[in-house]
């Protein structure tokens, strides 16, 4: 702001402290196995009572993602572009005890998550990020529907070697790693 309009930048402090837990990257060697520990973490905590709101980049990895989890027998709410006129209210429901909901980043945003009664004893909402954003300001907002206002809340990101992005942007590492 300085640079460009010679206005001074103020620091607003949060309202509340964060409780965000962001925890480490998970990182695969194939889709298939990063699928596989998403369901698994996804029935883990849906066994707890645990709200989980996944984000995926892609329709595709979204209805894939559905279709494992219907398999398992874990009921969840899949919104993507074919589900727009209800999507404000599935993803206000996100934050209830034991619910699932898949969504691609951008369904969703500006909708509230309220939590549940008992929610934030249970850790608060967690977000799974199925995959990095060519725009990282996307998987933020994706994260940052966990935690919101002080509430308790995590995120944590699955990565393999498959991912468009890792594919497209480090190459070679992804090759290291799908070799391991």
């Amino acid at each position: 702001f300085w640079e460009v309009f010679h206005l001074p930048v103020v620091p607003i402090p949060r309202n509340k402290p964060s409780q965000a837990d962001t925890r480490p990257a998970r990182v695969f060697v194939s889709q298939e196995a990063k699928f596989e520990a998403v369901v698994a973490d996804i029935a883990e905590r849906h066994h707890h009572g645990q709200p989980v709101l996944v984000g995926t980049r892609t329709i595709g990895n979204s209805e894939r993602l559905t279709e494992m989890l219907t398999s398992a027998g874990i009921p969840h709410r899949l919104l993507n572009a074919r589900q727009d006129a209800e999507e404000a209210a599935i993803i206000a429901e996100a934050g209830r005890p034991g619910a699932v909901t898949i969504a691609t980043n951008m369904a969703g945003r500006g909708t509230h998550i309220d939590l549940g009664a008992g929610v934030p004893d249970l850790g608060g909402l967690h977000v799974i990020a199925l995959e990095i954003e060519e725009s990282h300001r996307i998987d933020l907002q994706l994260t940052g529907r966990a935690a919101r206002q002080g509430q308790p809340g995590s995120s944590q990101l699955f990565l393999s070697a498959d991912d468009y992005v890792i594919r497209q942007y480090a190459a070679e590492e992804a090759e290291t790693l799908a070799k391991a």
